[in-house]
C-alpha cells in the first residue's frame, strides 16, 4: 500500500481525493437475528463468505484500511472503521459492507464521516526555536540550534505523516466518540484568539502524551462533513486506559470549559471468524 498517493487532477470525475489526508468512515450495525434465522446453512455460509471476500478486497486495495469490531453493549453488534483516500472508493465500500450479508441483515445504527488532518496548533519551527532559546539558552544560528532544528524537522515529518496517513494498530480495545467545541455566549471557543487556543491545546496534548504506549489516538476532522466537528478514535490493550485518559482529559481546561461529547462506542477488534461467532452469525 502506498501511504502517500499523488492527488489526481481536479477535473478527474472518477476520483475525489483531498489535497492531503484520507477519508474515514465509522459504521456500526445491528444484526437482524430474526431475518438471519430464515437463511439455510448454505445461504449463511455464502453470506459470510461474501463479507470475508469483501473485507479482503478492501484490505488489499491501495490506500485503504478496514478494521472489524465486535461491539460491546447492545448499542451495536458489529463495527467497521474504513480509511481510504478516494471518496468514491469509500462510498462504494461502505455500500458493499451494508449489503454483504444479504438484504435486511445489517441495520445501520450509527455512522460517522470525517477526514484525517493536521493540527492547526502544532508548533512551527520558529516557535520551537524560540522555546529552545528561552528554555535551554541555545542561541539562534549556532550549531547546537541547527542540531535541535534538524531533530525537530524529522519528528514533525513523522508526526504529520502519522496524522494524515496513519497505520492503524491491531490493539484489541476500540473506542469512538464524536465531539465539538462549545459556542455558548460565555464559553465560545471560536471567539478566543489563536494564541490562547494554542496554549490551551498544548496543555491538552500533554495529557495525551502521558498515555504514550498505552493509548493510540486518532483525531479526525468533520466540520462540514457530519453533525459534530471531530471524531475521536482510541485504541488500547485494556478498558482501564481508555477510561482513565477520557477521565483525565475532562479536567483539562479545553474539555472542562469548551468541549461537548456525543455517544461513546466501545468494541473489540477481532478477526472475522471470531466476529461471526460473537455476533451469532
Amino acid at each position: 500500500m502506498n501511504p502517500h498517493p499523488s492527488s489526481p487532477a481536479p477535473s478527474d470525475p472518477d476520483r475525489v481525493i483531498p489535497r492531503e489526508g484520507w477519508h474515514v468512515i465509522h459504521l456500526f450495525f445491528h444484526v437482524e437475528q430474526a431475518q438471519w434465522s430464515l437463511f439455510s446453512d448454505e445461504e449463511k455460509l455464502e453470506a459470510k463468505t461474501n463479507l470475508a471476500e469483501l473485507v479482503q478486497e478492501i484490505r488489499s486495495t491501495d490506500s485503504a484500511q478496514l478494521l472489524t469490531f465486535s461491539m460491546v453493549t447492545p448499542k451495536a453488534d458489529i463495527g467497521f472503521m474504513l480509511l481510504t483516500d478516494d471518496l468514491h472508493k469509500a462510498n462504494r465500500f461502505e455500500k458493499q459492507l451494508c449489503r454483504a450479508l444479504g438484504p435486511d441483515i445489517l441495520t445501520p445504527v450509527y455512522s460517522y464521516l470525517s477526514m484525517t488532518e493536521l493540527s492547526e496548533y502544532t508548533a512551527t519551527e520558529a516557535q520551537y526555536a524560540a522555546d529552545v532559546t528561552r528554555e535551554d539558552g541555545i542561541a539562534p544560528g549556532t550549531p547546537e540550534m541547527e542540531t535541535k532544528l534538524d531533530e525537530f524537522r524529522k519528528r514533525m515529518a513523522k508526526y504529520n505523516s502519522d496524522r494524515l496517513y496513519p497505520n492503524m494498530p491491531d490493539w484489541p480495545v476500540f473506542c469512538f466518540y464524536p465531539m465539538s467545541k462549545r459556542r455558548n455566549e460565555n464559553q465560545n471557543w471560536y471567539h478566543l484568539d489563536y494564541e490562547t487556543r494554542r496554549k490551551l491545546m498544548a496543555g491538552h496534548a500533554r495529557v495525551g502524551r502521558g498515555y504514550a504506549g498505552r493509548v493510540r489516538q486518532l483525531i479526525t476532522g468533520s466540520t462540514g462533513l457530519d453533525e459534530w466537528e471531530w471524531g475521536v478514535t482510541l485504541f488500547s490493550h485494556n478498558t482501564q486506559d481508555i477510561k482513565e485518559i477520557v477521565y483525565e482529559m475532562r479536567f483539562d481546561e479545553v474539555s472542562a470549559l469548551y468541549a461537548e461529547f456525543g455517544d461513546f462506542y466501545i468494541g473489540l477488534q477481532l478477526p472475522l471468524d471470531e466476529l461471526f461467532r460473537r455476533a451469532g452469525l
